[in-house]
């Protein structure tokens, strides 16, 4: 606990985590017309608040803690901490939510339910605010299963779509195999030092590497929330929510926050751990990224590029460049959240999601079609664009790790990833081309129909787009080792692969160029639908885990109505045939002989006053009577 709780950086640092969870129990009162208006100025207020903390923030982070429980004389306190990548993290989520949220105004004036998405939007910042500001594994863990709460309310925003509340249970369900794995490494951390505070732990881990059974339960949670292989299908399939959310969540927020456990608790993973970790960060990325080549819909080619993404920037935590990561994570929030709500844009004016339906939206979408561009570039990585100063951190830290390998098979993992940067190129060249060039295909809107949305959408684009300039982040243009991020969090080494640059910016232009040029193939080709369906991975989880445990739930079911009913119900037709049983014996045994007695005594008694009449002469006759019976027995 702090000397003095009520020092400014502390006032702020509760007041930003309240604010949001506050907003959300005013909006679910708010009437529809100031719905928006509030959750604006809200997340406004913690935007400012944010920006008011980091600068008071003291160099060695500020700490709120409180004793939740006592077990066994064991302290479980509630602690909440600030640093610097948890001050940038505040910056960044307040940041691109507040663009949503004016985006929204425009994209949802017609919507009937804006209270209740206001209020969902409100939750989910609280909850993501949670994570970052966490100051230990619990509580991490609180706001963890929150942010999961949060954006099921929000993918299944459309609830009489039954596509959306599929993906809401879909996302719910896999982050929920992910989330069991985290627990279990909470579980081990705990066991093994004793302590779940992050701060404890990293000097633990400096001390002696945790076992790599805890490192890779803690992963779990990271493969769950930001869609790694396996855990990768529920993001396309979250593309039912509302495009703002889309940009929310699986941009800057909700996906990224796996990777910042993974920051928080890299201290702890071992080097088995982190090759597992990085293995499984290059098959996310690839395999994303080839999911994302042949889709049709536009907010899927998006969302592929995410999960491809999230890969990458997995990688960089595997091979040790835990500030490469996290910086790629800030320039990809920044340009991935344009492209959705430029998406959105898209959108609105042809009404269809289907790049099928679209084609020369260039000459009616000016101002949608240049921050596209900008955004699509620095997502492929070319020069002058932040994307390519972090990818750059990515890779050359990657070919630093392969190179202190001293390894073939490691020197495959950069290989890889340095060619998962032309396929970026290549799909995005393909959605690029089929959305503003060739020819307009829709039947739904008519090409003089559609028409740039008003500022208040088109901002927030121009913002994302002019934020996704190399300018923000390093003043070399061709290198980001200078960049003011890497002061605030240092980079382990710089490699200096001399030949990388030239070389990721060759692949990207053949990729884009390939992309651009691709003729549309047949749709039942076995490579298209291998793109298609995400590799076939659903239908593999249908084969091997859904039909068979329905199959189980339906020899289960007919168990329990022919087995464990038919034994109910044939002890109850027994138990009801020895009640009547019973009930015969009773009324003719036991009743009958009680009765029988009772009619005996009946009979004697008639008998007996028959003889009492007050007769002299009976009395005589039966004295007579009596003594020739007794002469006769004794003769």
């Amino acid at each position: 606990m702090p000397a003095n709780p009520f020092q400014l950086p502390h006032l702020l640092m509760a007041s930003i985590l309240l604010l949001p969870f506050a907003g959300f129990l005013v909006l679910t009162m708010a009437s529809r017309r100031v719905a928006q208006l509030i959750a604006v100025l809200l997340t406004g207020a913690g935007l400012l608040l944010s920006v008011l903390l980091a600068v008071n923030l003291p160099e060695q982070g500020i700490t709120l803690q409180t004793n939740w429980a006592i077990l066994s004389g064991a302290s479980f306190p509630v602690t909440f901490r600030v640093d610097a990548l948890a001050a940038l993290m505040l910056l960044l989520v307040h940041f691109v939510a507040l663009l949503v949220q004016v985006y929204s105004i425009s994209y949802l004036h017609d919507e009937p339910k804006l209270r209740r998405y206001s209020s969902y939007l409100q939750l989910f910042v609280g909850a993501m605010l949670g994570i970052v500001l966490a100051g230990n594994l619990l509580v991490m863990y609180g706001f963890w299963e929150l942010v999961g709460l949060a954006s099921y309310l929000l993918i299944g925003f459309y609830a009489e779509r039954p596509a959306a509340s599929q993906a809401a249970k879909k996302a719910f369900l896999m982050n929920r195999v992910g989330d069991i794995g985290f627990l279990i490494g909470i579980f081990l951390t705990y066991y093994y030092f004793d302590t779940l505070d992050f701060t404890a732990l990293a000097d633990k881990g400096a001390d002696g590497i945790a076992p790599t059974a805890l490192g890779l339960c803690l992963f779990m949670g990271c493969v769950g929330k930001s869609a790694q292989f396996p855990l990768l299908t529920w993001l396309p399939d979250a593309m039912e929510g509302p495009t703002p959310v889309s940009a929310l969540l699986h941009a800057a927020t909700m996906v990224a926050a796996g990777i910042f456990l993974l920051a928080r608790v890299h201290p702890l993973l071992s080097p088995d751990a982190l090759v597992v970790i990085t293995i499984i960060g290059t098959i996310t990325t690839l395999w994303g990224g080839y999911s994302a080549v042949f889709q049709t819909d536009i907010k899927k080619v998006l969302a592929f590029s995410t999960v491809s993404q999230l890969g990458l920037m997995v990688v960089g935590m595997g091979t040790g460049n835990v500030a490469g990561a996290m910086f790629h994570l800030l320039t990809h929030a920044f340009f991935k959240a344009g492209l959705f709500l430029s998406a959105g844009a898209i959108i609105h004016a042809v009404h269809s999601q289907d790049m099928r339906q679209m084609g020369g939206l260039h000459k009616v979408l000016p101002t949608t079609f240049i921050a596209y561009t900008i955004c699509a570039a620095a997502l492929s990585g070319l020069p002058f664009l932040s994307g390519f100063l972090s990818k750059e951190a990515i890779l050359g830290g990657a070919f630093g790790w392969a190179e202190a390998q001293a390894s073939g098979l490691a020197l495959s993992i950069p290989v890889l990833v340095l060619f998962s940067s032309g396929l970026t190129a290549f799909y995005m060249a393909r959605q690029w081309r089929l959305v503003f060039f060739s020819a307009y295909r829709s039947e739904i809107t008519p090409l003089s129909a559609a028409h740039e949305p008003g500022w208040l959408m088109r901002g927030p684009v121009v913002i994302l787009a002019a934020l996704s300039l190399w300018l923000w982040f390093s003043v070399n243009p061709l290198s980001g080792s200078g960049s003011w991020f890497f002061r605030l969090l240092p980079l382990a080494d710089e490699p200096h692969v001399w030949w990388l640059a030239p070389v990721s910016v060759a692949l990207v232009l053949l990729g884009g160029w390939a992309g651009f040029r691709l003729p549309e193939p047949n749709a039942d080709r076995p490579y298209v639908q291998l793109s298609v369906n995400y590799g076939f991975l659903d239908l593999f989880y249908d084969r091997l885990a859904i039909r068979p445990t329905v199959r189980l739930a339906a020899f289960l079911n007919r168990t329990d109505q022919r087995a464990i009913d038919g034994v109910v119900n044939g002890a109850g037709i027994v138990t009801v045939v020895l009640a009547h049983l019973t009930s015969l014996l009773d009324r003719m045994g036991v009743d009958g002989l009680v009765n029988g007695a009772a009619w005996l005594a009946g009979r004697l008694g008639q008998v007996a006053r028959s003889v009492q009449n007050g007769r002299v002469q009976s009395y005589i006759t039966a004295a007579v009577m009596g003594l020739l019976v007794i002469l006769w027995w004794l003769l």
